[in-house]
């Protein structure tokens, strides 16, 4: 047979060699397929594979909290025309009326037009009543009463928040974390924050900072000090990691966005940052506080998190050219580079966490948590039980195949195909960073279970009516099992669909495993089987 015929004869048995080339490099080599994003840290140990494991085979914590906040739905603000056109300064007016009147800062008031047109108006924060929130829509001339205000915030904002807390977990560098939302039976809305290697208290302080950078410039004006914000979280484009400048100083090097870039130029020079107070911030700190309390007239660039100062410093330098004089020149908005300080370390990570992931639309509510934690001495013990359960039915099923045939044409290819199957399945969970937890383990023994039954029924199907002696009466029973595998196939899918896309907790990772290696089996394993088998039982 000619090295094409042969390709043609065989050609399911090299794609199922080739996806078990393409998962054993997703497993085993560092990086796998896909390269590192960069948000990891280079600290997080993943062990000799690529696999990333979650709370039960890792130890860690779950948090199940709600969004503190309330929404007033569909309301009319006359900011929406009939032909959907939308009128921003009047959803800004109405915005800025409700946080004069409920006193509270711009993050905690959002008023927006949603995907169906119609505007919401949501308030941050559990301190306002509801008849205090729509007294504040009333005076912004907003047709809004009590009944139209509920609680909890909307799906748009639930959404932002997830990527926002995905995003922060991934610049932390919490290997296997990962945040994804929870709904009751009676409606109610939660986000879960899942991180291994992290205790409770670790992970809300994680979660319980909002996370909103502002850089604030500190300067003389009438004789006194005052504050004006020049630059925020959301005008910053692009983050490097942190650098230490001194014994005790850190920076962050950030890219600001083109189009905020004009205007802190324009008010570094009109504040005087880049005439006068070059070099004439003469706050100190003490590695975690600032000390305001200091005489004489200062310039001081602070940066601020969460409304905290993290750090003050003056205009500084960048290569042999003065930032100051780029900045008086004109020519820094060509390339908008700046450096934000902090006074230690943690305070220079957090930041650069802060910066990368945005800032959290809202708060969480924790006290209506729920918290469940695994040590990690537990875990250790159930990852050392599941490979144990996972090699007894390895070896259970291999024992039972064999002493059924007695063949081992028949049945040393039906326990390495079902062996590939899994090693399959595990190459696409490193692949996507899956965290693999007790419910994966279980699905996995599932999928080799249903492997092994469905060889069996091809096996069966073409030896019980006798000896094989042609490729063309092996086709035949091949395909009559095949249907029959098919279809059983089509109903565990059906099945276990609804589990897969519900948020029922545990339930959900060992549906989609199973689902997976369904597809894997009918697609790619059994059809390689198939070919195995037919070399092996006719003639040709």
């Amino acid at each position: 047979m000619s090295p094409i015929g042969a390709i043609k004869g065989n050609w399911r048995v090299l794609l199922l060699g080739a996806f078990l080339v393409f998962a054993v490099v997703a497993l085993f080599i560092p990086g796998g397929i896909v390269a590192d994003d960069g948000l990891a840290s280079d600290s997080v140990d993943s062990g000799p594979t690529n696999l990333e494991f979650g709370l039960g085979l890792e130890g860690g914590t779950r948090i199940r909290v709600p969004v503190a906040g309330m929404t007033a739905e569909d309301i009319d603000t006359g900011a929406v025309s009939d032909d959907g056109r939308v009128d921003q300064e009047r959803l800004d007016g109405v915005e800025s009326t409700l946080q004069s009147e409920l006193d509270l800062d711009q993050a905690d008031v959002s008023v927006d037009v949603q995907d169906d047109g119609t505007v919401t108006a949501e308030v941050f924060n559990d301190n306002v009543s509801e008849s205090e929130f729509a007294a504040a829509l009333q005076t912004a001339d907003v047709d809004a009463t009590e009944d139209d205000i509920r609680d909890g915030v909307t799906q748009s904002t639930r959404d932002n928040m997830i990527r926002t807390i995905q995003t922060k977990i991934n610049a932390a560098g919490l290997s296997g974390g990962t945040a994804y939302e929870s709904t009751t039976v009676s409606g109610d809305h939660y986000i879960v924050v899942e991180v291994p290697n992290m205790d409770a208290d670790e992970l809300r302080t994680i979660l319980s900072e909002r996370g909103q950078v502002e850089v604030v410039a500190y300067h003389p004006e009438n004789g006194t000090q005052t504050n004006d914000t020049v630059l925020r979280g959301g005008d910053i484009v692009d983050v490097d990691p942190p650098e230490q400048q001194g014994e005790d100083s850190y920076a962050v090097p950030v890219l600001v966005s083109d189009e905020a870039a004009p205007g802190f130029q324009q008010q570094m020079n009109d504040l005087g940052f880049t005439s006068e107070g070059v070099g004439r911030c003469g706050l100190r700190g003490d590695g975690e506080n600032i000390d305001f309390d200091q005489e004489g007239e200062h310039y001081c660039l602070l940066t601020v998190v969460d409304g905290e100062v993290v750090d003050a410093h003056s205009m500084g330098d960048r290569g042999g050219n003065g930032l100051a004089t780029d900045m008086r020149e004109g020519t820094w908005v060509n390339d908008p580079t700046f450096q934000m300080g902090a006074q230690n370390q943690q305070d220079a990570q957090s930041l650069s966490v802060n910066l990368r992931a945005g800032s959290l639309r809202a708060p969480l509510d924790f006290s209506e948590e729920q918290v469940y934690s695994i040590e990690p001495g537990h875990a250790d013990q159930f990852k050392q039980y599941s490979l144990l359960i996972g090699l007894l039915s390895v070896l259970t099923v291999s024992g039972v195949v064999y002493a059924r045939y007695t063949d081992t044409r028949v049945a040393l290819p039906m326990i390495v195909t079902a062996m590939a199957e899994v090693v399959i399945l595990l190459g696409f969970a490193a692949l996507i960073r899956m965290p693999l937890d007790l419910s994966h383990v279980a699905g996995f023994i599932a999928v080799v279970g249903t492997g092994v039954d469905d060889l069996v029924i091809i096996a069966d199907e073409v030896m019980d009516e006798g000896d094989v002696s042609s490729e063309r009466v092996f086709q035949s029973r091949f395909r009559k099992a095949f249907w029959v595998i098919g279809a059983a196939a089509a109903t565990t899918v059906v099945a276990l669909s609804p589990l897969a896309v519900l948020s029922l907790g545990d339930l959900r990772g060992f549906a989609i495993i199973t689902i997976l290696g369904v597809f894997i089996g009918v697609l790619i394993t059994r059809p390689a089987y198939g070919d195995i088998l037919r070399r092996l039982l006719t003639d040709r």
